[in-house]
């Protein structure tokens, strides 16, 4: 603890030097250039810009508030990384959340870890680590793995390599950006999950994908039952559910029930029903930050 605050001691002298303009800082070999680049220091929010290069598009404003309150409580935990771009102006790297939620409080400086990049390193950096992150959904883990290969001209080998996956993994995210769009929509707003998108991609025509888009939804169709569905349309070209899952679909009043659950937690909720009319009910997360969120909620309605 000691040493960490000795580490933001020396950031705030530091950002000080960030301010001459003599001594303005443009590449590793200007003077100074080892004190700040490669080192943690304070910065005015108003001085960092938005990365436009960040592959995520989603902010959970609930989520956003619950960072929000963690970081008014805690402070900082985690730095952000930018790189500088001119006299005192920066451009957003990674931790565009923790930016947000620090704006959201009023916060007028924030750590940040100083780096010098140009755009193309600047995209690179931004969405290897958003990849690594745990809170991304499916779609957007495929599109960022599609901008590296456009953009940055990466091979799946070469990403393999870079993100710690597997060459397999990447390929099954990348099929997803086949899907329709709405089903796209669909699996990032959580109804569906990719188990789901990875079995409606083995069909080409996209109005059959949706078609049975929309019998996964009204049926609350599992994966194995929607490969079912999709083994059965290659067979004989017709989207029909088996007896079996239409004896075993859901009464009005529990489909009623989980389309308002749904809107009131904001992710898709799946329930199960026995023959003896005992079920349950479960509820998906996606980060520690949205177990949470999803805590107050079901706590707030006690």
């Amino acid at each position: 603890m000691a040493k960490a605050t000795q580490k933001q001691a020396l950031g705030r002298g530091l950002s000080a030097l960030l301010k001459d303009p003599t001594n303005d800082i443009k590449s590793v070999q200007d003077k100074n250039a080892d004190k700040v680049i490669g080192n943690i220091i304070e910065l005015e929010l108003d001085a960092i810009e938005i990365n436009p290069f960040q592959p995520r598009t989603n902010f959970n404003e609930e989520s956003l508030r619950e960072l929000a309150s963690s970081i008014k409580e805690l402070g900082i935990i985690q730095p952000i990384t930018v790189r500088k771009l001119d006299f005192n102006k920066y451009q957003l790297v990674s931790g565009e959340r923790r930016l947000r939620a620090s704006k959201l409080i009023g916060l007028e400086t924030i750590p940040a870890y100083i780096r010098l990049a140009n755009d193309q390193e600047s995209l690179e950096m931004a969405l290897v680590e958003n990849i690594q992150r745990q809170d991304l959904d499916p779609i957007e883990i495929a599109l960022s793995y599609q901008r590296l290969i456009d953009e940055i001209n990466l091979t799946q080998e070469q990403m393999s390599d870079r993100v710690g996956k597997k060459r397999s993994t990447i390929t099954n995210y990348l099929r997803l950006l086949k899907l329709d769009p709405i089903i796209q929509t669909g699996m990032r707003d959580g109804f569906i999950s990719m188990g789901h998108g990875r079995a409606i991609i083995n069909i080409e025509d996209q109005s059959s994908q949706l078609d049975i888009y929309e019998k996964i939804i009204s049926n609350q169709l599992s994966v194995r039952d929607t490969e079912a569905l999709v083994k059965n349309y290659h067979n004989t070209n017709e989207i029909k559910i088996s007896p079996k899952t239409e004896t075993e679909e859901l009464p009005k009043f529990i489909k009623k029930g989980v389309k308002e659950f749904s809107e009131y937690f904001g992710h898709k909720i799946s329930v199960k029903l026995s023959k003896n009319g005992k079920g349950s009910i479960t509820i998906p997360f996606h980060s520690e930050e949205d177990f949470n969120r999803i805590k107050k909620l079901v706590q707030s309605a006690k």
